[in-house]
């Protein structure tokens, strides 16, 4: 049976790097471009198709890039755009995709376009960004608060009026109803798609249009004040300040640009919405949208076989015919996927994440088995930390670790001149030691990586559960013509035991634990937290 024309970034494993993390060519403590380049080869080796890099770009770092100041450069810190060509260059020799960041909620305050808009009133690009006057008893133009902390509007004492911040106040938002700025950033776009990059991630996608009327948000329930429990930003229900309906429009005309070159390219949003029907409206009317939005769901249901096939159930069901689901565990965001499950269970993760239906995400050293490392307060460096100390991301972006070596092989800069510090297991959990082992984590994940890419069923086929296994176990088939694979795994603590007729497989692929599964008499038999593949 010939293979359903599917595009590159359907079939595709995309790998994410923290640039800062992941090497160091220059000693300086800091990683960057020419270090991603360097290690290209382990990730071909790997067996990954497409990597995505966090941002680059010109920036003061008051949020580690995500405050562009020129979207068209890269940071001296990161290196040069020449250094950029190269990386590409060196990428798509090894057959690697190229996926790169794109912010387009706001700028840095430093960006040439705030510094004009801010310099008066009267300027021509004062309306590039989102201005309002304070109200009669000076308060801000209405409730919205800022998700790091803190009110969402700044005042500005030269010009006298208030700008908007959905993030730090070093990130003034963009104003997308203003045909200018919708131009500029497709300029943006074109610049970049015309130097080869393979593909868009959309940073915070869904909140780049307001409402027009910047009406307040409405307090949830028994939110008043309640700001210890909740959280200060979720006491309100954030209806007014992101996604608006004309959000469609605009990624409709993304997608215009970016599908007008060829080779095809792709763009994949971050969209955190979890109301199935909003989220799926990114997609567009007639898969018009963006190609992708990030499926964020299995990164915080409860690991409980029946929790997670019911997600995957309902994203299933959700899709329109001919859209093509994403998955995502771990990101520079959220903690550890290793802190989060422990080890046995990030084994599991990772099957589930590899071998479901559609395009998954896995953050760099998440093959490794990276753990969240502990940050002390006084070296906290993620601006959200600086506000809310709880909710800090650095533990998750730390230095990747590749040997275990005083640096883990990442710098040649002394370990107390590393921008984070290592976590405290680096000699026993870096590439070196787990390439040394028939049983590491790393070797799973490269087998898991080579099944999926020889077996259409798994990049190719379509998505069914299992019915009747015992509680715990979460089993689905993956059918590619006269080929179906069977997918079972055991989320339980305690063995658990099924007929081979009820999975539908009879021959073991692969197992998480890498080992001859058991099978007993016609019965399959799986450890604690082990998942198998088997064939028919």
């Amino acid at each position: 049976m010939e293979k359903p024309d599917l595009l590159w970034w359907q079939t595709a494993v995309i790998y994410q790097i923290y640039p800062r993390s992941f090497q160091d060519s220059n000693g300086d403590g800091v990683g960057d471009l020419p270090g991603i380049t360097e290690r290209l080869p382990y990730l071909a080796d790997l067996g990954v198709d497409a990597i995505w890099i966090s941002p680059f770009y010109t920036s003061p770092m008051a949020d580690f890039g995500y405050d562009v100041a020129d979207y068209t450069d890269v940071d001296p810190l990161f290196g040069t755009l020449a250094d950029f060509d190269e990386l590409l260059a060196t990428a798509h020799g090894l057959g690697l995709k190229v996926i790169i960041d794109i912010v387009p909620n706001h700028t840095s305050d430093q960006h040439a376009w705030f510094l004009e808009s801010r310099s008066s009133k009267s300027n021509p690009k004062r309306d590039w960004y989102v201005w309002r006057d304070a109200k009669p008893d000076g308060f801000p133009p209405n409730n919205w608060l800022s998700a790091f902390g803190g009110g969402a509007w700044e005042w500005d004492e030269a010009t006298d009026q208030y700008y908007l911040h959905t993030f730090i106040p070093e990130q003034p938002d963009l104003n997308w109803r203003n045909p200018e700025v919708v131009e500029a950033m497709h300029d943006v776009y074109r610049f970049w798609l015309d130097r080869g990059v393979d593909g868009f991630r959309i940073d915070v996608a869904h909140r780049i249009m307001k409402d027009p009327d910047l009406r307040d948000n409405p307090p949830k329930p028994g939110a008043d004040g309640n700001f210890k429990s909740m959280g200060e930003y979720e006491i309100q229900h954030h209806i007014h300040d992101m996604g608006h309906p004309d959000v469609h429009d605009v990624y409709r005309d993304v997608r215009a640009v970016v599908d007008g070159y060829d080779p095809p390219r792709v763009t994949i949003g971050e969209v955190h919405i979890f109301d199935w029907e909003e989220w799926v409206r990114y997609y567009g009317t007639n898969l018009d949208g963006m190609h992708m939005p990030f499926n964020f769901t299995l990164l915080y249901v409860p690991w409980d076989a029946a929790e997670v096939r019911a997600r995957v159930d309902e994203l299933e069901a959700v899709l329109p015919a001919g859209a093509w689901p994403s998955y995502v565990l771990g990101n520079h965001d959220e903690p550890r996927l290793a802190t989060r499950f422990g080890p046995e269970r990030a084994r599991l993760a990772a099957m589930l994440l590899l071998t479901l239906r559609g395009t998954p995400t896995m953050y760099y050293g998440d093959e490794i088995g990276m753990t969240e490392v502990p940050i002390a307060p006084e070296d906290q460096q993620d601006p959200w930390a600086l506000r809310e100390p709880e909710l800090g991301r650095d533990g998750c972006r730390t230095p990747m670790q590749w040997d275990s070596s005083a640096t883990a092989g990442f710098s040649a800069a002394e370990p107390d001149d590393l921008w984070l510090p290592l976590t405290a297991d680096v000699t026993m959990v870096n590439v070196e030691v787990a390439d040394r082992s028939d049983t590491s984590i790393l070797t799973l994940y490269r087998r898991l990586l080579s099944l999926r890419r020889d077996r259409p069923a798994l990049h190719l086929g379509s998505y069914a559960p299992i019915d009747g296994l015992p509680d715990g176990v979460f089993g689905f088939v993956r059918s590619h013509g006269s080929e179906p694979l069977s997918v079972v795994l055991n989320f339980a603590d305690e063995p658990a035991t099924m007929p081979l007729q009820a999975v539908g497989g009879t021959t073991p692929l692969i197992s998480t634990q890498l080992e001859p599964v058991h099978i007993d008499g016609g019965r399959l038999v799986l450890e604690p937290n082990e998942g198998v593949v088997l064939g028919s």
